[in-house]
């Protein structure tokens, strides 16, 4: 290995933790990184990839090496460990830089940043001179900023700075798709280090009875008990500190109460430095720390040497459908129960206690989604954008962001004039990216400040970056009036570096005030109300019902507050947090802040839409004019004048939907309708269909002149249909209709009888047998086509014979008519030869 003749940073194997499993592949992966300029580390937590790589890399190259971290609290403690390892004082050649806090200025060697800080800094300047190396360090977490800040990085070793190192680094082997990324012509190499010093024994421990998550994704505190319980056996059976895997602060204080009397430190993201740093030194008793998945990787928590897992974590779940996102409590993949276990054999010979069983275990998935397929991509689009790559396009991203996501991202930042509809980020679109906020917050504070002063804008949206004081309940003024007064002071002290930072961004601006509306006229309730709106206008929300908990968001979705929240009966409300539980109708609101109706299209003008509707309903045409929020409704009142084209559309949408039953059908229409079908049938064009569908089809072609005075469906009983059916006679041809559908036919006797058609069907003349004495063979219609069907009457007017073949009825079935009928019927002539005899409907006079 050489060095870059600037210090020599990694410390000898004899030094105390410069001794790790990642030491032997140090040499291995400098070089592939010298040769090829890419490489991929494989490592498993406690290996010494994150303490130990980075100083490897700055003795061999020149300038700095920066180290990508996914979480802040790693970010601090992976910097102090590089430091302490290369025995100097945190700040002078090894730093680190998050948002809003940073140690160390120019001219360092090391320098470990957080992931979303590297990739405004490459937005800024992707050129970054002076750096040689960039390590994205668990890589394997999949967090989103991660993926983003990996292809960026390709993107720019492809096109600006090939010399530009990159090292990658997981800590589990799934790596060919990290490697064919991280490569340019080929897979980028792959160095494994051994595992780590020490083994871990498993014991499982299930609860005693099944504890599934409860509504909502509330964990049972039956399961809580026993993750306690088996603390106090950990403690019992084993020398060193116990570290506890929980899903998050709420069951971090369940679990701290459980064990009282034990020295417990809990250890969480939104804690304060100091905090941190407590459960992060060493300690002369034993001791618990409960944690949630910030300590799977990148930490180490010194005197661990066993772990117990309750197996559940939390995670980010966005519903695209209804703009809502939140924490959802599930369970981990196998692989982060892996890394979880990992954390006991770090230091020594380890155990984890493991609150499932191993039948629940195999059924655990592999890994856990990648952020991409799981998160709101608002940031990462816009972060797309100001890289000018719209939706990921040319970008190496390891997976592509799903459609509806990116369509649902794209779309906001559309709205709030992030981006043009090419989706290229905009003048404003660079200012939000400077505030370092996501996007709904940044145009919050944009577009607040204006409304409600700078000042207040800065601190409401401070207290929805991270949910500052949720421990105070729903009602965010009543929160922010308690991050005011100090009453948590780690949660007031977040909240006031919060503000200070967003007072470092872009200045803010936007349109102006309203008439009327002064900021400082504006009472703190509102203000808050209206800096959640700009934020959220698409959970602006509308009680049901007076003294109602339950309200309709703008964006479509019901929202429903605590029975106790304090803000129960508010009339309208902008709701900055909602979750809604699998399965359940309503959203419930988490966060939120009273405003008015003038407030809310204030905030939400974008959504207000007036509508004419017009629709049948009921058997009537309905016509209101109504004024919608999103899907809340503000007004509804008769059209006095309603457009007469839009009345017939509805009557017509109606009548297809109701069917041609709602007109009334005369026998003459009916009759009509028939020959037509015939025609049709038998002829083809240019006779027309007339069957339902196709009558409904064609309204405007022959009823269109009667819907014009249509209102309702008495106005449609009304319509003389026969008449209507008539526009629909193809001319010239309809000049022959009568001949070739008769309605009447002459027999005989000289009657003109009807005839009687069905559509596709020869026509029925129905005619008593002595009226067509002399016929030889049954008419046909259609140009002679179709012969007609006889229907043979007796005197009774009952079918005798139905026949198209009179002369072979004449002479085979006659006879037995003959015979069968005229003792019956003396009255009616019954002659023997029916072909000379005079045909006659009347009866012989009686003698």
């Amino acid at each position: 290995m050489t060095t870059a003749g600037r210090g020599v940073l990694l410390p000898e194997p004899s030094v105390p933790g410069a001794d790790l499993p990642v030491r032997a592949v140090l040499p291995a992966t400098v070089d592939a990184v010298q040769e090829r300029g890419t490489a991929v580390l494989v490592a498993p937590p406690g290996s010494g990839k994150t303490s130990l790589l980075p100083l490897a890399l700055a003795d061999a190259l020149g300038g700095t090496i920066i180290v990508a971290e996914p979480r802040r609290m790693a970010t601090r403690a992976a910097a102090t460990r590089l430091a302490a390892l290369a025995r100097e004082p945190l700040g002078r050649r090894i730093g680190y830089a998050m948002r809003g806090e940073r140690s160390g200025g120019t001219g360092l060697r090391v320098e470990v940043v957080t992931t979303g800080l590297l990739v405004r800094r490459l937005q800024q300047d992707p050129e970054l001179d002076g750096v040689s190396a960039i390590v994205i360090d668990e890589c394997h977490e999949r967090h989103l900023d991660a993926d983003l800040l990996l292809a960026l990085c390709v993107d720019i070793r492809a096109n600006l700075r090939d010399d530009l190192a990159i090292v990658a680094t997981s800590a589990t082997p799934d790596t060919a798709r990290l490697s064919r990324v991280l490569g340019a012509d080929a897979p980028a190499p792959v160095i494994t280090a051994s595992a780590v010093l020490f083994d871990v024994a498993t014991e499982w421990v299930p609860p005693p009875l099944p504890t599934p998550l409860l509504p909502g994704g509330r964990v049972d505190p039956r399961l809580l008990d026993h993750v306690a319980a088996v603390v106090r056996r950990a403690m019992a059976e084993n020398d060193g500190d116990v570290l506890v895997f929980v899903p998050g602060e709420a069951e971090i204080d369940g679990v701290t109460r459980r064990l009282a009397g034990q020295d417990v430190l809990p250890l969480f993201g939104r804690q304060s430095r100091a905090e941190q740093e407590r459960a992060l030194a060493p300690a002369a008793t034993r001791r618990v720390v409960v944690t949630t998945s910030v300590a799977e990787s990148s930490l180490t928590v010194p005197g661990v040497t066993v772990v117990v897992d309750s197996g559940l974590a939390r995670e980010p779940r966005t519903d695209q459908a209804r703009g809502l996102g939140a924490l959802v409590t599930c369970r981990v993949s196998r692989s982060s129960a892996d890394q979880r276990a990992g954390r006991a054999g770090r230091e020594a010979p380890g155990r984890v206690y493991r609150c499932w069983s191993a039948t629940d275990h195999a059924r655990l998935d592999d890994h856990a989604a990648p952020e991409i397929a799981i998160a709101d991509l608002a940031a990462f689009a816009l972060d797309l954008a100001a890289w000018g790559a719209p939706a990921g396009a040319g970008l190496a991203l390891l997976d592509a962001p799903p459609a509806p996501a990116m369509a649902a991202a794209s779309e906001l930042l559309r709205r709030i004039d992030a981006v043009d509809d090419d989706g290229r980020i905009t003048e404003r679109g660079r200012r939000m990216r400077a505030i370092g906020a996501h996007p709904r917050l940044a145009r919050a504070l944009l577009d607040g400040a204006p409304r409600v002063g700078v000042d207040r804008a800065r601190e409401v949206v401070a207290m929805l970056s991270d949910d500052s004081g949720r421990s105070f309940g729903d009602d965010l003024p009543a929160r922010w009036r308690a991050l005011r007064r100090g009453e948590d002071r780690a949660a007031t002290a977040r909240w006031r570096e919060e503000t200070k930072r967003l007072g470092r961004g872009a200045a803010p601006g936007g349109p102006p005030r309203p008439a009327g509306r002064e900021s400082r006229g504006v009472p703190d309730d509102l203000a808050a109300g209206i800096v959640v709106g700009l934020a959220y206008p698409d959970r602006v929300a509308r009680v049901r019902g007076s003294g109602s908990a339950t309200y309709q968001m703008s964006g479509g979705t019901g929202a429903a507050l605590d029975p106790q929240s304090p803000l129960r009966g508010t009339t309208w409300l902008a709701v900055a947090v909602a979750d809604r539980a699998p399965g359940r109708a309503d959203a419930t609101i988490r966060a939120a802040a009273p405003i008015d109706e003038q407030t809310a299209r204030d905030v939400a003008g974008d959504l207000v839409s007036t509508t004419d509707q017009i629709r049948w309903g009921d058997g009537r045409v309905v016509t209101r004019r109504i004024e919608r929020l999103g899907a809340i409704v503000l007004g509804d009142v008769p059209l006095a004048d309603p457009d007469p084209l839009l009345v017939q559309a509805a009557v017509r949408d109606g009548m297809r939907r109701s069917g041609l039953s709602v007109l009334r059908w005369s026998e003459a229409a009916l009759v009509l309708r028939e020959r037509l079908a015939f025609c049709h049938a038998h002829l083809g064009a240019p006779w027309p269909a007339v069957d339902d569908g196709a009558l409904l089809a064609g309204l405007e072609e022959w009823l269109g002149a009667e819907l014009a005075s249509v209102r309702s469906s008495r106005d449609l009983a009304r319509i003389d249909v026969a008449s209507a059916l008539r526009r629909l006679l193809p001319w010239p041809a309809a000049a022959r209709f009568g001949e070739l559908a008769p309605e009447r036919l002459r027999v005989p006797s000289g009657s003109e009888v009807r005839l009687a058609y069905d559509g596709v069907e020869p026509p029925v003349l129905a005619v008593k047998l002595q009226e067509v004495f002399g016929w030889t063979a049954a008419p046909a219609v259609a140009d002679g086509r179709v012969p007609v069907v006889l229907h043979l009457l007796s005197p009774a007017r009952r079918p005798v014979a139905i026949t198209s073949d009179l002369a072979s009825f004449w002479k085979r079935g006659y006879p037995q008519v003959r015979a069968d009928l005229r003792a019956r019927y003396p009255r009616h002539p019954w002659p023997e030869d029916p072909l000379t005899a005079v045909p006659t409907g009347r009866l012989r006079p009686r003698g």
